[in-house]
């Protein structure tokens, strides 16, 4: 596979773990700053379990990071890249 053939794979994945409006929710609580699961479930109104699931899968596509605190995990966003992705794509939907 050449460069841009990977690329447009990475880009594809990227896309697809936006796809989800929980992972977009968790993605958007984040932006308030570093949160740990049991305040991510309470926003959501989900259960822990279901939100693990789902940082694992943003944390597998770089798009939130994690660091231990103690006996707690705090999830926070990856990098400002993360922040430009969505507020483009929020901006380009309610442009219409």
């Amino acid at each position: 596979m050449n460069t841009q053939e990977t690329e447009i794979q990475a880009v594809s994945q990227l896309f697809k773990v936006l796809s989800d409006p929980t992972r977009l929710r968790i993605l958007l609580y984040l932006k308030q700053g570093e949160r740990n699961v049991s305040s991510i479930s309470e926003n959501l109104a989900m259960e822990q379990s279901a939100v693990s699931h789902q940082l694992k899968l943003l944390r597998d596509n770089r798009l939130v990071k994690a660091r231990r605190d103690g006996k707690a995990m705090l999830y926070s966003l990856d990098d400002h890249h993360v922040l430009d992705i969505l507020d483009q794509t929020f901006r380009h939907v309610s442009h219409h």
